[in-house]
């Protein structure tokens, strides 16, 4: 197609002054696109600074989320926890009730104290099922990890010597956890 004036094919653009050629329409492009990056590093290098601050943003309110449902979790297993074991205790605790609340206006000392018994076997039922483990040592070799010596008696042969003659108060442990050591009295052997 023959070129005119206003244009290479005769479309409707305007003809630059000068020889224009596709390699210097190019070279103009890529000219042009130099000057852009030689403005961009900075641009680039604060896009960049940008987008990780915005990552750490993300990731602190992620975290922030993480241990707010975390510490609510543990809460709310704690409490179901507590209703659980107080849930077993209400049937023991009925039972007190009922013995507190007599037979007529003399109470029978033997019922009471069967009752109260019967009450106090029920609860520690309850606890030996929940992990409560009673310490109560007689006639075994004192260890002083799980026992306190409040007191000493002797021994009548070197074979008792630190053994658990009497329990004064028991011990408890729970899940492996010592509660509270039990109070005992310790036979030794004297020469």
């Amino acid at each position: 197609m023959p070129q005119d004036s206003r244009g290479r094919h005769g479309d409707d653009l305007p003809v630059p002054a000068g020889d224009v050629t596709d390699n210097n329409v190019a070279q103009a492009a890529q000219s042009e696109l130099g000057q852009q990056r030689a403005v961009d590093p900075a641009g680039d290098a604060q896009r960049q600074i940008d987008e990780q601050k915005d990552r750490y943003l993300r990731l602190a309110a992620e975290f922030d989320n993480y241990r707010k449902r975390t510490m609510r979790e543990r809460q709310e297993t704690g409490a179901r926890a507590q209703a659980d074991l107080l849930r077993k205790l209400l049937d023991p605790l009925d039972d007190l009730g009922r013995v507190t609340a007599g037979q007529g206006p003399v109470p029978d000392a033997y019922a009471v104290v069967t009752g109260v018994e019967a009450i106090r076997k029920k609860l520690m039922d309850v606890l030996g099922a929940i992990g409560l483990e009673v310490i109560s040592p007689v006639d075994e070799p004192f260890d002083p990890e799980l026992q306190e010596a409040v007191a000493t008696e002797p021994a009548l042969s070197p074979e008792d010597d630190h053994v658990v003659s009497q329990v004064y108060q028991p011990g408890y442990r729970f899940q492996g956890q010592l509660l509270r050591p039990a109070r005992v009295v310790v036979k030794q052997w004297t020469d």
